[in-house]
């Protein structure tokens, strides 16, 4: 059974005055923020020109040593002794004070002496994050 409603009652009921102010506070919302971006545009500054410019952070790079099978330290493709590799890694630690990392490479013929000394040098410099893994030639 259907129901019957009166046109004139149905279109009565239907209230518009909360719809009509939520439109005119929306108005006025977007008429107060638009003029509040127009003021930061209108500021009239002479900036600085940059001829070479670096970016604010720098990604930092991955460093990686090698360590072949005779426990030897190999950095950038070149042969360092564990003092050389404490420089660079403090080095790079200077940087990239939170963020830098370090990949650990031992050869799977070398022991594991010559990686725990690259990670105690890791440590001692403050560097954190590491990793280490034993490869094939």
């Amino acid at each position: 059974m259907a129901v019957q409603l009166k046109r004139s009652s149905a279109i009565g009921s239907l209230s518009v005055t909360p719809l009509i102010d939520v439109v005119f506070l929306l108005l006025i919302f977007f008429l107060v923020s638009s003029r509040f971006s127009e003021e930061e545009r209108e500021l009239d500054l002479n900036l600085p020109s940059v001829s070479e410019a670096l970016p604010a952070t720098l990604e930092p790079t991955e460093l990686v040593i090698n360590i072949d099978a005779e426990g030897r330290f190999f950095v950038d493709g070149a042969f360092r002794t564990t003092d050389e590799v404490e420089q660079i890694l403090r080095r790079s630690q200077a940087n990239n004070p939170l963020t830098q990392s370090v990949v650990i490479r031992g050869d799977r013929k070398s022991n594991w002496e010559a990686v725990a000394t690259a990670m105690s040098i890791c440590k001692k410099v403050g560097i954190f994050q590491y990793t280490a893994t034993m490869d094939d030639p």
